[in-house]
């Protein structure tokens, strides 16, 4: 599966990250690298760019690059999805309610 694939709240593991070569270095040094997980936030009103966290981090990336990553889909939990949802209740890329 890929992570574009994945809706937000879903979780998934990182099993494999094909890109272009200088592409995929940056994600890599950006944590993105085999066996890590991370966490679909939220899509931007047209779907692209894609926000998610991975190692504490807060990271977007476009369709094209997302499509590049392979995940597993791991199962959600609930408590760590409403402690998200609820820090990012009212905040749209960059625009604050």
């Amino acid at each position: 599966m890929k992570l574009s694939e994945l809706k937000a709240g879903e979780r998934g593991q990182v099993t494999a990250v094909a890109s272009e070569p200088v592409i995929r270095r940056r994600l890599m040094d950006l944590g993105l690298v085999r066996g890590t997980e991370l966490e679909v936030l939220r899509f931007a009103p047209l779907g692209d760019p894609i926000e998610i966290s991975c190692k504490g981090l807060l990271l977007t990336l476009r369709r094209n690059e997302a499509e590049g990553i392979a995940v597993d889909k791991l199962e959600v939990v609930e408590s760590r999805q409403a402690s998200w949802a609820s820090l990012l209740r009212g905040h749209r890329f960059g625009k604050s309610a």
